[in-house]
């Protein structure tokens, strides 16, 4: 169905894979259809959690195909809104980073609610390099992991950092040998995917509209979302099952 992506689900998680190894740099249409999946997912109620990988063993990815320049007018405006989409999308979205990630690659790492990573991966904004800087979102979402000062440590030097590193300055949230790498994740995505939907779709959308637009923006729709999940049946669920002593099954309603 697609070129340059496959999309595989297993029980409540979807698994997307960049498909042009060994780079799985990102041309327009690669843009074009990971948005149109995003879209697909978003309404999918049997799709509770997000993970992004790269196809092969060598590159998660590289960041933009520099031989597509030719819809570079086009895939600029447009990779950068499906970075926001990403950003805020109201499922968790997590990075199987099991290759180098550089670029926009990492751009696409920022993006994501959590990142996974491979021992032998490296990352980094490496864009300064040919007299360009991060154009995806990259300028803004790593100091916001890593503070002011380590960020533009690592961009205007364009710095090659490894898995340890990253793991260290708070880039990455874990890091696995690579052949552990996939199980690691989905074990996670798992885990996210017992969570109660509406609640956990609440807590993303709130906590990306605070740091993005303000507190005043997040709080109110932690308010919006507090009112939601608690007048849920999945509310209900929660308590029965404590009251119970047994595990919640949350359905999303």
């Amino acid at each position: 169905m697609f070129e340059t992506i496959r999309v595989e689900k297993d029980k409540l998680i979807a698994v997307i894979t960049l498909n042009r190894p060994p780079a799985n740099s990102i041309n327009l249409m690669l843009i074009n259809e990971l948005t149109q999946v995003l879209d697909d997912i978003e309404k999918d109620p049997e799709v509770r959690v997000v993970v992004v990988t790269g196809a092969g063993g060598k590159g998660f990815c590289a960041g933009f195909d520099v031989t597509d320049a030719e819809n570079a007018g086009q895939a600029g405006p447009k990779g950068r809104a499906m970075m926001t989409r990403i950003d805020r999308f109201p499922k968790p979205v997590i990075a199987a980073i099991n290759g180098y990630a550089f670029g926009g690659g990492c751009e696409l790492a920022l993006a994501c609610t959590f990142r996974v990573m491979s021992e032998e991966a490296k990352t980094g904004l490496t864009e300064l390099n040919l007299g360009i800087i991060p154009g995806w979102g990259g300028t803004q979402r790593m100091p916001r992991l890593v503070g002011k000062s380590k960020a533009l440590d690592l961009i205007l030097f364009s710095k090659r950092i490894t898995a340890k590193e990253a793991f260290e300055i708070g880039l990455v949230d874990r890091v696995c040998p690579r052949e552990a790498l996939m199980t690691e994740v989905m074990a996670m995505a798992e885990t996210l995917s017992k969570r109660p939907p509406i609640a956990v779709k609440a807590v993303l959308t709130a906590v990306t509209a605070g740091l993005q637009d303000g507190f005043e923006a997040g709080d109110a729709l932690e308010t919006e979302g507090s009112a939601a999940a608690s007048t849920s049946k999945d509310a209900i669920e929660g308590f029965t099952a404590f009251l119970e002593k047994r595990d919640p099954q949350f359905k999303g309603e």
